[in-house]
């Protein structure tokens, strides 16, 4: 599709919408239901890598075909139109938590990469749905610190049920399985009697729809688009969204943005695209990137950056304690079953959520038949009939000013923009709850199993969750770059959505907390126009 968007057929304002993951789409899907004329043009720099525009490659039941959607995600010069950057060996663990497939690094060693020395597993997905493609789909809901302080606690409720909705919420995904109604039992057994009530070992609330025969339909941005994508709609009427087309400028005058100039990279011809509302939804290094070089540099812009710290294992499932919780014809049934759906690894997710002061951080366990690497037949716990879990803690990462990214107008990235140096430091408070959390692994793993991957911290960057760098704040005091409603300060159209706004600590998949504060802002912008 052309980056030149159609003319439309009738007037009403126009949002244009930068980034198609679930963020952009959660907010071109409330705008164009709250407003009865408003249109919307959703610009992505990557290619679309499934039929169905932001569905996740989870789906994809061959994997030559998976294979090659991903591919086509893994950066700026992949897929059909460009050289795939590739992903360094040894850099990144591949597993359940750094889900790398379909991904490229920030910071890929080529010129014109970014300068990530320490946070060397930043990375990004190019492509219709963004990440929204290729995750977990894990949806908690943030507790405790980890909420925004400054929406009100029954507001707040209301938004993440609005969220839940457009992400396919799943309370009880996998629920009836017996191995994972096991895994519950066993870590019940070793932490229930330290954990605050409802915040107990649970199974994780994951986006998606489930299938009869027990597997899941995984969301991707195309369940949050929902009627825009569906034909004959009145929202598929006011929509339309440009792959390969790359926003390079938010113009603007006077406070105002008036419109977005626009790329397009098959055919190297630049637009400009007028516009009432610009909503900026890349991600938490991208969309920074292009304020900044729109000349929209608030002083907190890029700083603040937060991720959660990711320590991860795998444990081989004891067959003497899983014995006397399932019976053999349960575990033939779950395999079975599993058997139906191989293209799938992950069987039955469990988690232990965040909560403080005694558990500030969160744990997810992930069953699967096969560990995530091979292991030598010799090995005493290779092919184990119970099979494995796949497993880590996220631990927190205070908001600093001095952790963040920095763009250098002198030197440009491989798209000519402003090139990136992420600045980023593990402190002491962070050191001491990793190793809480190291600790609380190892004794979950001797609860299920033995160890056939010893507790290990991954590199800076491996959560892929990365937040803060666009934070929303009550006031403009220099340290937030968004008004409560996501609008740049001094600015009365532009907005900015994602994981970046997030202003806390938070410690696993801030997804569904992003788009509940999309619902927010949405609102206010369709409201406003």
């Amino acid at each position: 599709m052309s980056a030149t968007p159609t003319r439309p057929s009738q007037a009403g304002p126009t949002v244009a919408i930068v980034g198609s993951g679930p963020i952009g789409s959660a907010y071109a899907r409330v705008i164009l239901q709250s407003h009865p004329t408003a249109r919307v043009v959703m610009f992505e720099a990557g290619p679309q890598i499934t039929d169905r525009p932001g569905a996740s490659v989870r789906n994809i039941a061959d994997p030559a075909e998976k294979a090659k959607a991903r591919e086509m995600a893994q950066g700026p010069q992949a897929g059909a139109f460009r050289e795939s950057l590739g992903i360094p060996a040894g850099v990144v663990v591949e597993g359940m938590f750094t889900a790398r497939q379909g991904t490229h690094l920030l910071d890929f060693g080529g010129e014109g990469s970014a300068h990530a020395p320490t946070f060397p597993a930043a990375a990004a997905a190019t492509n219709v749905g963004g990440q929204g493609s290729h995750w977990t789909c894990a949806i908690p809901r943030p507790a405790f610190s980890e909420k925004l302080p400054f929406i009100p606690d029954d507001e707040w409720e209301e938004l993440i049920t609005t969220a839940e909705g457009l992400l396919h919420h799943q309370s009880a995904a996998f629920a009836d399985s017996p191995i994972g109604g096991a895994i519950r039992t066993l870590l019940e057994g070793e932490f229930a009697a330290e954990l605050p009530e409802g915040y107990g070992v649970s199974t994780l609330p994951v986006a998606g729809d489930p299938r009869p025969d027990g597997t899941m339909v995984w969301a991707g941005a195309d369940m949050v688009l929902g009627p825009l994508i569906e034909q004959g709609t009145d929202e598929s009427a006011r929509f339309e969204l440009l792959d390969l087309s790359l926003v390079r400028r938010i113009e603007h005058e006077g406070g105002r943005a008036t419109g977005v100039l626009v790329e397009d990279l098959r055919t190297r011809q630049t637009t400009s695209v007028p516009a009432d509302l610009v909503v900026v939804a890349a991600d938490a290094f991208r969309s920074p990137q292009l304020l900044w070089a729109s000349g929209i540099r608030p002083a907190a812009l890029g700083r603040y950056l937060t991720e959660h710290h990711v320590v991860i294992s795998t444990v081989s499932l004891d067959g003497e304690r899983m014995e006397e919780l399932v019976t053999d014809d349960e575990l033939d049934l779950e395999l079975a079953r599993r058997a139906m759906n191989q293209a799938d690894p992950v069987a039955a997710v469990n988690r232990i959520p965040f909560s403080e002061p005694g558990h500030p951080f969160s744990l997810q366990v992930m069953y699967a038949e096969n560990p995530p690497f091979p292991l030598d037949p010799s090995h005493p716990h290779a092919g184990n009939r119970w099979g494995y879990v796949n497993m880590g803690y996220g631990v927190r990462k205070h908001p600093r000013a001095e952790d963040g990214v920095r763009f250098d107008d002198d030197e440009l990235d491989y798209r000519g923009l402003p090139n990136m140096t992420i600045e980023y430091a593990v402190t002491p408070v962070e050191e001491a709850e990793i190793a809480d959390a190291t600790e609380h692994l190892r004794r979950a793993g001797k609860a299920l199993g033995t160890f056939i991957a010893e507790p290990r911290l991954l590199p800076n960057g491996s959560s892929l969750h990365y937040m803060g760098t666009m934070r929303a704040g009550a006031v403009d005091d220099g340290t937030s770059v968004a008004d409560p409603y996501s609008r740049v300060w001094g600015f009365e159209n532009l907005v900015v959505g994602g994981n970046a706004l997030i202003p806390t600590a938070n410690t696993m998949n801030p997804t569904l907390t992003s788009v509940a504060i999309a619902v927010r802002g949405a609102r206010e912008a369709a409201a406003r126009l």
